[in-house]
């Protein structure tokens, strides 16, 4: 049932308040056909936890929000199992049921925010590992004819914060589950950032999934801001991908810029490293701002509009540019 004029301020994690014209749960394949046959012409967005959308003004269409749930074994043999899990489970809580099953591959990913529907489309990734190590494939409904569809790994043209769903066949599809395959005898990754400082302050030489979740977990409350407390969208900005040449060059002038070779042509810079240089990590403008801890991170303290989180995004993007010579893209979904 589609309900009329519904502030989204409780479904999405910035806590902006905007209203959509219309919107409607929905929990099940056909209960998403279902809506998708009132809607008409209608606009069409699709949440999921609303982690990664910076919504600018009122949104004058339809919002679906995904609360398919269910994890389902369908595979198991002694190196591993495969999950079948709903698009509109909580990603952290499909993390927390691995580990307690002692299933590795996905520990690395703890306290990611949103919902497991959007982990492939945004290919979402930390501490040295992306969900394309763990994928098998996904279930989507084609919303112009309402078929459903299996895509394989290779189907889903996964890159770095990227998928196909976020290029060719965006907007095209809903997600309505993910299947994943895990490891019972996983290879621990825990060389990459400040894991290993933890696990050794714990005490730790001998870690299971779990104390590696757990160290993540630390680190990540550590330096980043909760979405129920504060209202941001984690990491706001993406890592830009530049040329080697072009680091050398600028390794001229600022001999501590960090990176990590992507391959022989190129390297990742940190996002948060040239922000913070540029001095805008800890500033605030009003009701939002920068935050102190971690400069990748845009917050709202209380009542900032989208407007205003989109504008500092922009005029940060035009800094790094004017310093550096590197432009900087969003990997939050911008709503307008």
């Amino acid at each position: 049932m589609l309900q009329e004029n519904v502030n989204l301020k409780p479904f999405n994690t910035f806590g902006i308040t905007v209203h959509s014209e219309f919107f409607a749960p929905f929990t099940s394949v056909n209960e998403l056909k279902s809506l998708l046959s009132e809607l008409k012409t209608k606009p069409l967005l699709i949440l999921g936890g609303g982690s990664n959308v910076l919504f600018q003004s009122d949104y004058n269409g339809v919002v679906l929000r995904n609360e398919i749930k269910g994890i389902e074994l369908i595979e198991e043999s002694d190196k591993d199992v495969t999950l079948k899990v709903g698009a509109g489970i909580v990603w952290h809580d499909l993390v927390l049921h691995a580990i307690k099953n002692n299933w590795g591959g996905i520990e690395n990913l703890s306290l990611i925010p949103g919902s497991v529907g959007a982990s492939p489309m945004q290919n979402i990734g930390a501490y040295g590992v992306e969900i394309k190590d763990v994928f098998d494939s996904l279930e989507a409904l084609e919303i112009a004819t309402k078929k459903l569809k299996t895509f394989t790994h290779e189907e889903c043209q996964f890159g770095y914060r990227e998928s196909v769903f976020k290029k060719e066949l965006k907007n095209k599809y809903v997600i309505t589950s993910v299947t994943f395959k895990l490891s019972k005898s996983p290879v621990l990754n825990t060389s990459y950032g400040a894991i290993e400082e933890e696990l050794k302050a714990r005490d730790i030489s001998q870690p299971t999934i779990k104390d590696v979740s757990d160290a993540i977990i630390s680190i990540r409350q550590s330096k980043l801001p909760d979405p129920k407390k504060i209202g941001n969208a984690g990491s706001f900005f993406k890592n830009p991908v530049i040329p080697l040449k072009q680091y050398l060059k600028l390794q001229l002038r600022y001999s501590e810029i960090p990176a990590y070779k992507v391959d022989e042509q190129n390297v990742k810079v940190p996002a948060g490293w040239l922000i913070d240089q540029s001095g805008w990590k800890g500033k605030t403008f009003g009701d939002f701002g920068v935050h102190k801890r971690q400069a990748l991170v845009l917050v709202n303290y209380k009542d900032a509009t989208g407007k205003e989180i989109y504008d500092l995004s922009e005029n940060i993007i035009q800094d790094i540019s004017e310093r550096y010579g590197i432009n900087l893209e969003r990997e939050v979904n911008i709503i307008h």
